[in-house]
């Protein structure tokens, strides 16, 4: 559809097909969203299904198809990507989300940044060492709105010194 509004309403009703499927069908709706992922055009089109769909799907599966994403040319490919592993965090697997915020962290689009960040901050809140550990790392090299994000929920103190480049 044109309309971004019946595009949302069959990605959600997508979603719940997903949750009460048998393995068969599921693999059949996850292709399906894939055949279609350029109709996913918008942030939120991507944010409220791609971990319930392709990161739920893939969790203890090979995880390839995240990496080809991320390396797309498409916004919303790289976007799909990084959301997808939102599922891993759910599930206190963080390996996924650092490799492919690792790919993504020179990406120029602020929706990549953010959505990065936002990945990063959830891994932090289930365990902050794995965040700090990335972080210690990857820094310097991140863009500020991708560590904006990242360390949104840190002291000030620490921000500051994150941001100032002193840590």
């Amino acid at each position: 559809s044109k309309y971004h509004e019946h595009r949302l309403t069959g990605l959600f009703i997508l979603v719940y097909k997903y949750e009460k499927a048998s393995e068969s069908e599921k693999q059949k709706i996850v292709n399906f969203y894939l055949r279609h992922k350029k109709q996913s055009n918008n942030w939120d089109l991507i944010d409220d299904v791609a971990d319930k769909i392709l990161g739920r799907h893939i969790i203890d599966k090979d995880k390839n198809i995240l990496y080809k994403l991320a390396r797309s040319e498409s916004l919303w490919d790289r976007r799909i990507a990084i959301i997808s592993t939102f599922e891993f965090i759910k599930n206190e697997r963080f390996e996924d989300t650092l490799r492919i915020s690792e790919v993504l962290s020179q990406d120029k689009e602020d929706l990549i940044q953010k959505a990065c960040g936002w990945m990063l901050r959830e891994v932090g809140k289930r365990d902050m060492r794995v965040l700090k550990d990335f972080l210690e790392i990857n820094y310097r090299k991140m863009p500020r709105t991708m560590l904006r994000y990242a360390i949104e929920r840190f002291t000030e103190d620490e921000r500051q010194k994150y941001l100032k480049g002193k840590i």
